[in-house]
């Protein structure tokens, strides 16, 4: 009987192995000027979910465990004595963070030249403090040449920390800033990604990719807002770059 070796699959094309601490030192402190802005979104997740009756521990838990201030948000709405009344339970809860991370998924698959090559030991904990500044942020990191995958786990422990101190000093701080709203911070992801996008632009061909996104987004909106805006214009934008980037494309659709 002849040995053969397990057969495994091929990492993806472009892929690196490259896990060093120089990369992820290189990710937190890239990451830095992210970690205020996401310290003050915590402590205002953190009023809010003391508003809705949730105590400092049991916040904390939900921001380490969600990891995701959209969805928190859109949870603890749901936690208040209206929507008590109204009869929310706990799986309409449970399903409103899993609509609004959806678009996690559509990260992940981006990471794959990032991850996809390294062991579970390494990858999974990247994934699980992966949000949406620091996905960003690698993404741009892999478009100007950095190809450690540890940049990607430094620029999610940059901001996920601030994220549990915020959240527990919001738990403990009152009422001062009780509506985010009020004071622009619901406005900083949206801020944040609009700039990084103009950064990430390289030509008028890109904006191909960003009118059908744009297009999906608006129509999926019309129909079911919500978290299926962000996962269908992602399916869409990435679909149309596909087609773009594709031998058979036309030379007018590529220009």
């Amino acid at each position: 009987m002849s040995f053969r070796p397990p057969v495994t699959a091929a990492p993806p094309q472009g892929a690196t192995t490259a896990f060093s601490r120089s990369g992820f030192l290189r990710g937190f402190k890239r990451a830095q000027p992210l970690a205020v802005g996401t310290f003050a979104y915590g402590i205002a997740f953190g009023l809010l979910a003391r508003e809705a009756g949730l105590a400092p521990l049991e916040a904390v838990l939900m921001s380490a465990t969600v990891y995701s201030g959209s969805a928190q948000l859109a949870a603890v709405s749901q936690l208040g004595p209206e929507a008590r009344a109204a009869g929310i339970g706990f799986g309409a809860i449970v399903a409103t963070i899993l609509l609004l991370n959806a678009r996690y998924v559509l990260y992940g698959a981006t990471l794959r030249p990032w991850l996809g090559a390294l062991p579970a030991w390494k990858s999974y904990p990247s994934l699980f403090v992966l949000g949406d500044g620091n996905w960003i942020l690698a993404m741009r990191a892999w478009d100007e040449g950095e190809r450690d995958a540890a940049f990607v786990i430094g620029s999610g422990a940059a901001m996920f920390t601030p994220w549990l101190a915020g959240t527990l000093t919001g738990s403990f701080a009152g009422t001062l800033l009780a509506d985010p709203a009020r004071f622009g911070l619901d406005f900083l992801l949206v801020s944040f990604s609009a700039a990084m996008g103009v950064a990430m632009f390289r030509s008028r061909s890109d904006l191909w990719t960003v009118g059908v996104a744009l297009a999906a987004a608006l129509g999926i909106n019309a129909v079911a807002p919500g978290g299926w805006t962000i996962v269908g214009a992602g399916l869409a934008g990435g679909l149309a770059a596909w087609l773009r980037a594709s031998p058979g494309a036309s030379r007018a659709f590529r220009r």
